[in-house]
């Protein structure tokens, strides 16, 4: 037990008096700023997420707005339990759950020293006599023979066992590169992967959000690129820091990187490895150190969401009449009725209005560097050193890089599923919907930890903290000092104990702490007022 026998009672009460107030304030949702600086934590763990029972719909004056969306967070809450479950279902079945990937190429933009030695960083892949023929390699070399005469030579473009195409924002393997991997028997999950090698590959993914020139004139020149923005969309800017229009793809670039970001950070949290006990669950301060602390992340987690429905949505006749045949009809039958029950759920909340975006005289060379950017983070992810780590990062970033295709690159006419049937190829399908799947786990995720940090805080409330009454004990009885004191001592004793196991609370509790005693002390000093002249109404 900590000692604060050498502060003298008046110190003492004030702190325990300052203590109760911050024990007791309560701060407002996070939904409510952009960017939250005070009481992060509280502000996205006191949340209360809206169920699938109250009636609430995307409005046009949401209650909630996800910025640069014309959705809400509620709305999204609302149909979350419901997509979450579909898509637990629908990326089981054999279509959705086989991800072919090549995940043993070097990393194309500097020198890696090893790989990733723990246990929980290998992946394990699937022998192809267990893949459906049509998906093999001879049936792929066929595909790939007629994908290319099909293509105008200027459309592809060819690197070291990858490519892309004009329209793509990704690169892709070689149809005769990689291997087949059962997603859901090499989850997504805490590996220990960390240190150097992890941090260069975040650090070097957000440097690409750098625009370079073109972002300098589009910032500085009068109205290069005007955006004119629906009046739905346009209080969402209002109060940016950088709120010009001229801005909006940059925004929007690094809320799709951060969310993505965010969401492995959660995934990572919820399913993590406590290596004192061996034992696998959701650490919640794992949860408070990388996203609640930082609220905007949360809802940036939100924005992909949204953006990967309407994505959907707009896909919804293409994706409806894919082939998923895997030569079990009853099987292919479920699943296109599973994808049935995703597109409704995004046409009812995918409401992102992609049509604000490269727009202008600039547009074509801006929506260029958009997507050189996200073409060199999917070519970083060769550059992970953990395999399941690299298996996920390819899933995801193919996944956002197809829904950023749909949305900015695709007309309804191309989405047509009988004028263009193999519009996608079959890894793009299969990331789309896993990583739909991983947003919408993540944002259930969340809820879990907002479950554990109601628990840990009805604890903490159900400690008996000692009661004092300073005003009944005789000034001149040196017991009844003695008694005050060692109630606040207790008091502040057993505090110590709840920093001791709850850090992260802790740390919330001691910046509110020393602003009550800022602010006690200030109204010491606060004259009465008694001294003042008469009030002229009396």
């Amino acid at each position: 037990m900590f000692r604060l026998h050498f502060l003298p009672p008046f110190l003492l009460a004030i702190i325990v008096a300052a203590l109760n107030r911050q024990l007791a304030s309560k701060p407002p949702s996070f939904l409510h700023d952009a960017l939250v600086t005070k009481d992060p934590v509280q502000n996205v763990l006191e949340h209360q997420t809206v169920d699938a029972h109250q009636d609430i719909t995307c409005q046009y004056q949401p209650t909630g707005p996800i910025e640069t969306t014309m959705c809400d967070y509620e709305s999204l809450e609302k149909v979350n339990g419901d997509l979450a479950s579909t898509l637990d279902d629908l990326v089981k079945t054999p279509f959705f759950k086989y991800f072919r990937v090549q995940l043993y190429r070097d990393c194309p933009f500097w020198q890696e020293n090893g790989q990733c030695a723990n246990r929980g960083c290998g992946v394990t892949s699937v022998d192809e006599s267990e893949i459906p023929e049509k998906w093999r390699a001879a049936a792929l070399s066929k595909v790939e023979l007629s994908f290319r005469i099909a293509l105008i030579p200027s459309q592809k473009h060819d690197l070291p066992g990858c490519y892309y195409r004009d329209s793509d924002f990704c690169f892709f393997d070689d149809f005769t590169e990689g291997e087949y991997i059962d997603l859901t028997a090499n989850p997504e999950q805490f590996t220990g992967y960390s240190g150097g090698s992890a941090w260069r590959v975040w650090s070097t993914i957000y440097e690409e959000n750098c625009f370079g020139i073109s972002e300098l004139s589009l910032l500085k020149s009068p109205s290069p690129a005007e955006v004119s923005l629906p009046d739905t969309m346009t209080a969402a800017f209002d109060n940016a820091p950088d709120s010009g229009p001229q801005c909006l793809e940059k925004r929007v670039y690094y809320k799709i990187i951060s969310g993505m970001h965010a969401s492995i950070s959660t995934h990572i949290c919820y399913d993590n490895l406590n290596q004192s006990t061996g034992v696998w669950g959701p650490d919640l301060d794992c949860f408070i150190n990388r996203i609640a602390m930082h609220p905007e992340r949360l809802q940036y987690i939100y924005f992909n969401t949204v953006l990967l429905l309407r994505a959907v949505s707009r896909l919804g006749p293409y994706l409806t009449a894919y082939d998923y045949c895997t030569g079990d009809h009853s099987e292919d039958e479920a699943s296109r009725q599973m994808v049935q029950n995703v597109v409704d759920i995004a046409s009812s909340v995918g409401k992102f209005d992609e049509s604000v975006l490269f727009r202008g005289e600039n547009a074509n060379v801006l929506k260029e560097e958009f997507k050189t950017h996200f073409r060199n983070v999917t070519r970083i992810m060769d550059c992970v050193d953990c395999h399941k780590c690299r298996l996920w990062g390819k899933v995801q970033t193919t996944g956002i890089a197809a829904a950023l295709k749909v949305l900015f690159e695709l007309d309804d006419k191309t989405l047509s599923p009988t004028s263009n049937p193999n519009l996608l190829q079959r890894t793009e399908v299969v990331a789309l919907m896993n990583t739909l799947h991983r947003f919408s786990e993540s944002l259930r995720a969340v809820d879990h930890f907002r479950k554990m940090w109601s628990e840990r805080v009805r604890n903490s409330q159900a400690t008996e903290w000692p009661e004092e009454n300073v005003e009944s004990t005789p000034s001149n009885s040196t017991d009844g000092s003695s008694t005050a004191l060692g109630g606040r001592l207790s008091f502040l004793s057993k505090y110590w104990d709840i920093c001791q196991a709850q850090t992260s609370m802790c740390l919330s509790l001691c910046l509110g702490l020393l602003k009550s005693i800022s602010d006690t002390f200030s109204s010491l000093f606060t004259l009465s007022g008694k001294d003042a002249p008469p009030r002229e109404d009396f």
